[in-house]
């Protein structure tokens, strides 16, 4: 597939976005918490392979390669996402900001929101090599050692990321479930 991806081969980018579509947005999300953000972010990772495809130099398997573009274009996202927060504090302090109401899907209950928000927010005070390996091993149930090469870390140091990040979730969920 690779070769066909870099020969620009009619069908070759289809195939690429069907196999692993799924996989992208469920990494994404598992950073970004919001649907349209990982969406737009798994775009951009096809996007961004297309364009980059010629750089891949075999070293590592195509799906490791896609994970860490996907990682690096996440975290960019939470890092614009908290500039604009930034933004938005200041235009408070001015009296330009406007409240927007928080948009709920229908299908949704709120109580699995709630659920979710409390877990999204533990998870987001997560260091950030934590909360890497968290998500990459809870929310795409990838092995130890793809996660390793992924963050550029020993298998070792991935238990000891994952431990440490269960240890500080459980201290923060327990007043919650309590």
């Amino acid at each position: 597939m690779i070769k066909r991806l870099q020969l620009r081969q009619e069908g070759a980018y289809r195939e690429l976005v069907e196999q692993y579509q799924a996989m992208l947005f469920n990494t994404c999300f598992g950073f970004l918490h919001n649907t349209e953000e990982a969406e737009d972010v798994a775009q951009e990772v096809f996007i961004k392979v297309f364009k980059v495809i010629d750089t891949f130099r075999g070293e590592a398997k195509l799906s490791t390669w896609l994970y860490r573009i996907a990682l690096n274009m996440s975290l960019n996202k939470i890092r614009a996402r908290k500039s604009k927060l930034f933004v938005a504090l200041d235009s408070i302090f001015d009296g330009s900001y406007k409240m927007e109401p928080h948009s709920f899907t229908p299908y949704d209950s709120l109580e699995n929101k709630e659920k979710a928000n409390v877990l999204h927010k533990a998870l987001d005070k997560l260091p950030g090599n934590q909360k890497i390996a968290f998500v990459l091993s809870k929310y795409r149930g990838l092995p130890y050692i793809e996660i390793a090469e992924v963050m550029g870390v020993t298998v070792s140091s991935v238990e000891a990321l994952l431990h440490r990040a269960k240890k500080n979730l459980q201290k923060d969920l327990i007043k919650y479930y309590k």
